[in-house]
């Protein structure tokens, strides 16, 4: 005992003490505290709950209350995340009114709450996922240009100003579009768009038309030097167009001179 009592008056052995307190709290926090896999998994399984109440409020009533689909609006089974974050992000969801084509508008849901949607409707069957930034940057514009033109141009126009379709439905400009929305677009095809994956056009040409797009709505690297772009098909079509259509108001401004034109009377 006195042997005992001598080592608890030492001066280290308070720090021995603290010491072997620490090593003991945290050898026990190791043992019992949860992995970063459960943490992810339970940070996850928030996002995906969170996701489905905005889902029900905001979408449920055309989409379903678990995305399978009504009168009015279509399945959400194995759309993917891109497809949320495209047609959320852009504005287009929720839809104000039925018509033939929804157009774009102001985005409601900020990009937190897009991202909860998303990995909702990612939960209800496999689709294409929300691209990360090396997905959809550093292309090349000479490449993307032939593709675009290729793949695009039949309906968005050579430059990228969009275009009329039947059925009172049109291509829209994409112009002030983000190169995250024209992957999603390409890889999803929202609309009357058609979809293009990996299989069909890979990622970098993909990159390569994002590059194109961006160079071509851009009035910093692509400025209009005035006049009528006519689409910017280019000078030879437009100059044809300006020949014909001037020359057809010439002969028809001629022919109505004409006929408003008295006759002289016979001497």
């Amino acid at each position: 005992m006195k042997k005992l009592s001598a080592r608890r008056r030492h001066p280290l052995a308070a720090l021995v003490v603290l010491i072997f307190a620490l090593a003991l709290t945290g050898g026990l926090w190791a043992a019992l505290a949860p992995t970063s896999s459960a943490s992810a998994d339970a940070s996850q399984s928030l996002q995906v709950e969170e996701g489905k109440r905005l889902f029900q409020v905001g979408c449920a009533s055309c989409h379903g209350l678990n995305g399978e689909g009504t009168n009015l609006g279509p399945s959400l089974v194995g759309v993917g995340s891109a497809a949320v974050d495209f047609q959320v992000g852009t504005g287009r969801m929720p839809a104000q009114q039925p018509g033939a084509q929804v157009p774009s508008k102001k985005v409601i849901y900020n990009q937190a709450q897009i991202d909860q949607m998303a990995a909702f409707v990612a939960t209800l069957g496999a689709g294409p996922v929300i691209p990360t930034q090396d997905q959809y940057s550093g292309g090349n514009v000479a490449a993307g240009g032939e593709l675009f033109r290729t793949n695009c141009a039949q309906c968005h126009n050579f430059a990228g100003a969009g275009g009329a379709l039947s059925e009172g439905k049109y291509a829209p400009s994409l112009a002030g579009v983000s190169a995250k929305h024209i992957y999603e677009a390409m890889l999803t095809g929202p609309q009357n768009m058609p979809s293009f994956p990996n299989s069909t056009m890979p990622e970098q040409q993909k990159k390569d038309i994002i590059a194109y797009v961006q160079h071509a709505t851009n009035s910093d690297t692509n400025p209009s030097y005035g006049g009528m772009t006519l689409g910017a098909i280019g000078p030879v079509s437009e100059g044809l167009f300006g020949w014909i259509f001037a020359l057809g108001a010439l002969i028809g401004t001629a022919i109505w001179i004409a006929a408003r034109t008295p006759k002289a009377k016979k001497s």
